[in-house]
């Protein structure tokens, strides 16, 4: 009876297209999370720009592929541990069909030290405008099974720009 529910919810959810300048709150499991993502990357023109910790969906990362194929300039950011060690990682599988992938892996001194920490983002930026942020990591555990939340902005080109800068950060 859950999983229904959570479906019927989610179905709900989209059922009313996101307006300029509306936020969208989502929530997980079964929330409509990923079907929020998947229409809007299905939606982009010129660009997507995926900062993302855990990147295990199949349906999203064909998503990303769908938008290479039209000509959208398509790169991602993934936490180096999580894109070397997670068997499931969709890294290898963007790279193959073309999409540029970055590993980084944050690095500070604390005195003789060198410290490692996470790339711990999970936000997307789409074409300028949209951006869809939250403890939502793209991933079928994050679908199916944890409690998580995504919000989705749509035609806020000031916080799409902010969210634009944190990931050239990134990407240099």
């Amino acid at each position: 009876m859950r999983v229904k529910l959570g479906v019927f919810l989610g179905l709900l959810l989209l059922s009313t297209r996101l307006q300029a300048g509306e936020v969208r709150v989502f929530f997980s499991p079964q929330g409509g999370c990923e079907e929020a993502i998947l229409a809007q990357i299905d939606k982009a023109q010129r660009y997507v720009h995926v900062a993302m910790y855990a990147f295990t969906s199949r349906y999203l990362a064909r998503a990303l592929v769908r938008a290479k194929e039209r000509g959208v300039d398509v790169k991602v950011v993934m936490d180096a541990s999580f894109d070397g060690e997670n068997k499931y990682s969709k890294g290898d599988y963007l790279r193959r069909k073309g999409i540029s992938v970055k590993d980084v892996s944050p690095r500070w001194r604390r005195g003789l030290k060198v410290v490692e920490g996470l790339m711990h983002d999970k936000f997307a930026v789409i074409d300028g405008c949209v951006v869809a942020t939250g403890s939502y990591n793209w991933t079928a555990r994050a679908q199916r099974a944890n409690y998580e939340n995504l919000l989705v902005f749509v035609d806020e080109p000031s916080l799409a720009s902010a969210y634009e800068k944190e990931f050239q950060r990134l990407w240099r």
